[in-house]
Order: structure tokens, then C-alpha cells, then sequence
């Protein structure tokens, strides 16, 4: 019998298999992984968005986290962070590796969900929420920053996902939040605003914490967000721009002005979507950036402390 596959003929331990699975994830570079309540994702989700519209078939669905950012990538300018701090493309080559793992190994079929577009919907509606998933799955929780899930230990991590017709036991969510940090609760006492929210260069967050530090209301302004740091519009923008110039000078001024340029380099090197991420609302959240293992030299901290131990 071939390394990692099973015998067709054993029965199927659920649990085992679970534990092999995200053991992978961990193996690979995850830094959390779980399996998120499929009944309840069908629940939540929207008609066109539930797993089962991809996947008839469905019967599990494994979430995976990576780390954010490095320690050094929150030192750097706004400018460099919001194009090369990102280190979400793990998370998907970890998915997409594990979908082949899983139907070797228990031939199951899976896929790698994918984090895009509906192209069917436009640049502001996934296929599926990534989100939501890692959520269910209890390796994420909604924070005041645009509801970006916070993990307790990792901080901010970048999530990705796998559908499979293998049933497998899911997790719970997290039953605490991390977010507020207490830092943040007490600056709400005092001026009414969170770090996240004080920090926003566009003000696109808002939201309320009681009297014993908890999360009541929280409000993100997409739009506003969008405006300033994605770049789907953008380039459909710069196009339109061209073609309707009058003359070819303003044609030229509307594809080559310096902040358009770089739109152009990024898809002469390949670097990945063509858009762009602000992150100030992270460099500020002392989950994000201060958690026990939220980039690598706190995890090697640890490390050497529990060698040490």
C-alpha cells in the first residue's frame, strides 16, 4: 500500500482522519486548522454562497490559517506594507496540496475553495466566505477592524479553505474573543474610539463596547475602505479614463501618471491580484501585532523557552 493512503478495506476512523488532515495543515505551515459545522455555514451563508453550490456533495469543510505579517513588515511605510506584507498565497498552496492529500489518501473528492470573485456578481461578492469558515471552524474571531477574524495566539493570520465529500467531526467556535484587547476597551472608555478606529485613514470603522469590555456593535464602511485600498475599481477606472480621454496627451497623462504605474508593473512581474491592502487598522491592534506567537520571532521566542523549560 502506498505512504499515506489508506486500506479500502479497514473502516474509516472520522477522528484519525481528522487528525492526520490537520496534522498536514500544521506540517506545511498552517499555524491553526479545524473543521468548520457545515449545517451551520449552510445556515448563515447566502443562496449561491453555501458550499453546496460548489460542491453538491459536500460533507466537510477544513479551514487553515498562516501567519500575517512578519515583526519587521509593521515597521515599514504604508506605501511597501500594503503591497509585499501580505503572506496569504501560503494559505492557498496549503489548501490546494491538501485536496490532493485528502482524495490520495482517503479518496474522498475535494477542492480547494477558492477566495474569489463571484464573476457573476462583481468585485465585492465572493463565491464563498473564507471568513466564515475559519470562524465555524474556532481558528478566528470577528474583531472591530472590518470584522478581520484575531486568534488569540497568532493574531492576525490569513485563512483559506477545503471542501471534501469526507465527513469528519467539526469544531466548535471560539467561545471568547480576543478582541477587545484591554488596551483597547480602556481607550474606548476614554475617547470613544479603539485603536482600529482612531488609526483608520478614511474613519471606515465604528462600533461600541459595554462596561465589561465586550463587543456590542461594530460598523465598517466598505466603501470607504475600497475606495482608498483595493484596486479592482481602480484599473476598470484607468481604462475607462483612457479610452474616453479626449486627446491623446490626457490618454497618456491617465495611463502613465506615477501612481498608475504601478498597476502596470504588477502585472508585468506577476505579483498576484491587483490590489492593494491598507493595514493600518492591524498595525495598531496590539492582537495583531503583540499575540503570543504572531509573527516569527515571538514563535522562536517560545520555542527556545520551551527548550529550555
Amino acid at each position: 500500500m502506498a505512504k499515506n493512503q489508506i486500506d479500502i478495506d479497514s473502516p474509516l476512523d472520522p477522528n484519525e482522519a481528522k487528525e492526520a488532515i490537520l496534522g498536514y495543515c500544521l506540517k506545511k505551515g498552517a499555524l491553526a486548522a479545524g473543521v468548520a459545522d457545515l449545517d451551520a455555514i449552510e445556515r448563515i451563508a447566502p443562496a449561491g454562497h453555501r458550499p453546496s453550490d460548489l460542491m453538491p456533495r459536500v460533507k466537510s469543510v477544513i479551514s487553515l490559517g498562516v501567519g500575517g505579517q512578519t515583526q519587521g513588515a509593521w515597521t515599514v511605510p504604508a506605501k511597501a506594507l500594503t503591497f509585499f506584507g501580505s503572506t496569504e498565497g501560503r494559505a492557498y498552496s496549503i489548501a490546494y496540496g491538501l485536496a490532493f492529500m485528502v482524495e490520495r489518501a482517503y479518496l474522498a473528492r475535494s477542492v480547494y475553495c477558492p477566495p474569489d470573485i463571484d464573476p457573476e456578481l462583481g468585485s465585492r461578492v465572493p463565491l464563498q466566505s473564507i471568513k466564515l469558515h475559519a470562524e465555524l471552524a474556532g481558528i478566528g474571531a470577528r474583531s472591530l477592524a472590518g470584522d478581520i477574524l484575531l486568534h488569540p495566539e497568532y493574531g492576525y493570520m490569513y485563512f483559506a479553505s477545503v471542501f471534501t465529500e469526507l465527513e469528519l467531526p467539526p469544531d466548535a467556535p471560539m467561545t471568547e474573543n480576543p478582541c477587545p484587547a484591554t488596551s483597547c476597551a480602556q481607550m474606548y472608555k476614554q475617547i470613544g474610539k479603539t485603536p482600529c478606529m482612531k488609526f483608520c485613514p478614511v474613519q471606515c470603522l465604528d462600533g461600541s463596547i459595554d462596561d465589561a469590555g465586550n463587543q456590542t456593535e461594530m460598523n465598517y464602511e466598505m466603501a470607504a475602505c475600497a475606495e482608498m485600498t483595493q484596486q479592482y475599481e481602480t484599473l476598470a477606472s484607468v481604462l475607462a479614463g483612457a479610452m474616453n480621454a479626449g486627446t491623446p496627451e490626457e490618454r497618456s497623462a491617465m495611463l502613465h501618471r506615477p501612481e498608475n504605474k504601478t498597476l502596470w508593473y504588477k502585472m508585468s512581474v506577476g505579483s498576484g491580484g491587483l490590489l492593494a491592502q491598507c493595514f493600518e487598522c492591524m498595525r495598531v491592534c496590539p492582537i495583531a501585532t503583540k499575540a503570543p506567537l504572531a509573527d516569527p520571532i515571538r514563535r522562536a521566542q517560545a520555542d527556545l523557552e520551551k527548550g529550555g523549560a
